[in-house]
């Protein structure tokens, strides 16, 4: 049985296999949490139900010790997941001395460093639920509107968007790269499947160690023929919708045990408000509000608020600390106020964060250069105002991947669209039309420096029936992070691949 499937056994004896995640010893009663990966169930361990060598058993397990335990089930909607079990056997079946990760706060590297074990912890099994239940509801959307699922190819011999950010490698004494995209392929498998979706691994070889960046991520790449820009993005949105609705349905539990505030996934269920480049450059430079807030305005505020909030919490520190140091304070009160001081110092790493980041983006904000590609400050003081994702579409051509249609009404911009997700997290959506136009595709090749030889089969696909076709791209760990709220991408993927970090 298990921990998921116990209100089936309501008031029966059945068995669970699992782990101690949690453990505390009172006179004569063990209280152990056990996990299964399906869930936590409290098994309540006494004299009277599992024996003196059952209760002597439970007392020696310890923290992430495996062990099967045997029991009667017990509806209580007090603990979690709403039933306990009332054990009546122990059976020990792997030892754990010595487990590394304790209760107490760990540092982020330390952590990382243990991830094969981070993984166990109630936080990451949670978001890890989280990502698998999108994986799903991806399939799912494609699945039921048709789409056909097909794979493109991770070793490459040209680059989709230039080489600089390729991983290269030699393949049978030839030049080659891990994919930084299947899109090129998806669009040749549109003109021979209609609609098509890839969902795969990419590789980008960025020196970059901010929260948005992974060296290996997974892709989710349609391709549309017939589609222009707009039934493109409306094509997007219900994508987005369904993933987010499939989430809330699905998930509540993990969602809350993560902390996460559901309000602004519930607000993304309606349209998407949508901008062009135009639109989103006059709201980031503070020369547009948006419902009454303006982007720098809103940020002076935020810098205040930080500010003094950085005070109370210093306070707070300081007068906790005097008092335990102060001695005649209680063991319970002192672990108490120890955990508070922990919490406290982790709010002021954020706040100072904050404090260091705020001053920037205004400045940033303020410098922006027309013509420009936003950088992740710029998609940050922007989403900021919105309590969804946004679309801005219709971007300069200079700025983005040669592929791209130019609009026909203004050959100066791209009928590109970037989906920016609200709280600052910035773009888990990038796409657009793509070029028809058999000698302007090749002008931009050319002029994005890439060999004109190595995009032949590319460039057939306008030479044998071309239509006109749209796609995008969404990044898997992008969308994992914002839905959980996460502050960094390492913690929406198991074994994160980024620079500096190839182990464990």
């Amino acid at each position: 049985m298990y921990i998921e499937e116990l209100h089936r056994t309501a008031s029966k004896s059945t068995t669970l296999k699992g782990w101690v995640s949690n453990k505390r010893i009172g006179k004569g009663i063990v209280f152990i949490i056990l996990r299964d990966g399906t869930g936590y169930c409290q098994c309540v361990v006494t004299e009277e139900t599992a024996g003196a060598e059952g209760l002597q058993i439970a007392q020696q397990l310890s923290l992430e010790s495996s062990a099967i335990l045997t029991g009667n089930v017990v509806a209580d909607e007090k603990q979690i997941g709403g039933y306990e079990l009332h054990v009546t056997s122990v059976v020990p079946v792997g030892d754990s001395e010595n487990y590394p990760i304790a209760k107490k706060e760990h540092g982020v590297e330390f952590l990382m460093d243990q991830r094969h074990l981070w993984l166990r912890s109630t936080r990451q099994w949670a978001i890890m639920r989280i990502r698998n239940r999108i994986i799903y509801s991806i399939h799912k959307y494609f699945q039921e509107q048709g789409f056909v699922q097909m794979d493109a190819p991770i070793f490459t011999g040209n680059a989709c968007e230039g080489t600089s950010t390729l991983f290269e490698t030699d393949f049978y004494g030839e030049p080659a790269y891990l994919s930084q995209s299947g899109q090129l392929y998806g669009e040749a498998m549109a003109m021979a499947m209609g609609r098509i979706y890839t969902f795969g691994p990419t590789f980008r070889a960025e020196k970059s160690k901010t929260r948005r960046h992974l060296s290996e991520f997974w892709m989710i790449e349609p391709e549309m023929a017939f589609y222009d820009i707009f039934q493109n993005m409306d094509c997007i949105e219900g994508m987005l919708q369904a993933i987010i609705k499939d989430v809330l349905e699905h998930c509540p539990r993990e969602l809350k045990t993560i902390g996460r505030d559901i309000s602004v996934l519930e607000s993304s269920l309606k349209q998407f408000p949508r901008l062009t480049y135009d639109e989103a450059v006059r709201i980031l430079k503070g020369e547009q509000d948006v419902n009454g807030k303006n982007g720098i305005g809103s940020l002076q505020e935020e810098l205040s608020r930080v500010v003094n909030r950085l005070k109370e919490v210093d306070a707070d520190i300081t007068d906790r600390e005097t008092k335990i140091a102060a001695g005649g304070v209680k063991k319970g009160e002192i672990n108490f106020f120890q955990g508070k001081i922990d919490s406290l110092k982790q709010e002021k790493a954020d706040l100072e964060e904050d404090a260091r980041n705020i001053p920037q983006w205004i400045k940033s904000a303020r410098e922006f250069e027309y013509g420009n590609d936003f950088g992740g400050s710029d998609e940050t003081v922007i989403t900021r105002l919105f309590d969804s994702p946004i679309m801005v579409y219709d971007w300069p051509h200079a700025v983005k991947a040669f592929y791209l249609k130019r609009n026909p009404e203004n050959f100066e911009f791209a009928r590109g669209v970037d989906v920016l997700a609200p709280e600052g997290y910035g773009e888990i959506v990038g796409g657009g039309e793509r070029e028809t136009n058999l000698e302007l595709l090749k002008e931009k090749i050319v002029e994005h420096e890439l060999p004109l030889s190595a995009f032949e089969w590319y460039l057939d696909l306008r030479r044998f029936g071309s239509v006109p076709h749209s796609g995008f791209g969404l990044g898997l760990e992008r969308m994992i992070t914002w839905i959980c709220g996460l502050k960094h991408l390492r913690e929406s993927i198991p074994f994160p691949r980024m620079y500096g970090r190839l182990t464990p």
